[in-house]
């Protein structure tokens, strides 16, 4: 387990981005900013979306009638909004002991972020980035499963699932980028606001 450090309200993400980089790190070609990432990476939220959407008219018209009530439906949303912590704890906890990794949130991006300069194996580098992912999957998981008549229960998983689901696509667009422009046995680390692969010696 790494060193896990609460910061509170993070302005500049370089600055906790400033580990050991390796003599051989090559820069990524990445986006400079969280608010440009965000952007660019919105094509990547669409599976989610159309996941989400394909499991809801599945369920309805498999049961044949309205399955969740909108009012827990709602509440979901907002507890999966409150999970952004968890789900920085859950890109935390890939990384190795020895590795330190800061939790806070950005005001002006509106998100609690995990940051850290540790170099990680791409495997494990695309694992740290995909986990957060089960927040959505196990509430879409037993929503399936739920009689339609547990109106309030389904209403309150598909809204943690529409959160969990949707939130990581950030996340999948740096899968993305590292996939791209990384080799098999490269490792992967954050570096003062960017991306470097490091080539196995």
């Amino acid at each position: 387990m790494p060193k896990i450090k609460w910061v509170g309200i993070i302005k500049d993400n370089r600055e906790y981005e400033q580990g050991d980089l390796s003599e051989n790190a090559v820069k990524l070609n990445v986006p400079q900013t969280i608010g440009e990432t965000m952007s660019r990476a919105i094509p990547f939220i669409i599976p989610s979306v159309v996941l989400i959407t394909i499991s809801m008219i599945a369920k309805t018209l498999l049961c044949g009638e309205r399955v969740i009530s909108f009012g827990f439906l709602v509440i979901g949303i907002l507890a999966g909004f409150l999970l952004f912590i968890v789900h920085e704890l859950l890109h935390a906890i890939v990384y190795p002991k020895g590795a330190t990794v800061y939790i806070g949130i950005m005001p002006g991006q509106f998100a609690a972020v995990a940051l850290a300069s540790y170099p990680l194996k791409r495997r494990r580098f695309i694992l740290m980035c995909l986990l957060p992912y089960i927040l959505g999957i196990i509430p879409l998981v037993i929503f399936y499963f739920m009689p339609a008549e547990l109106k309030a229960l389904n209403g309150f998983l598909f809204g943690l699932a529409t959160i969990g689901l949707s939130s990581p696509f950030t996340d999948l667009y740096n899968v993305f980028i590292a996939l791209k422009q990384s080799e098999k046995g490269d490792s992967i680390q954050f570096y003062n606001g960017g991306i470097y692969k490091i080539k196995e010696i």
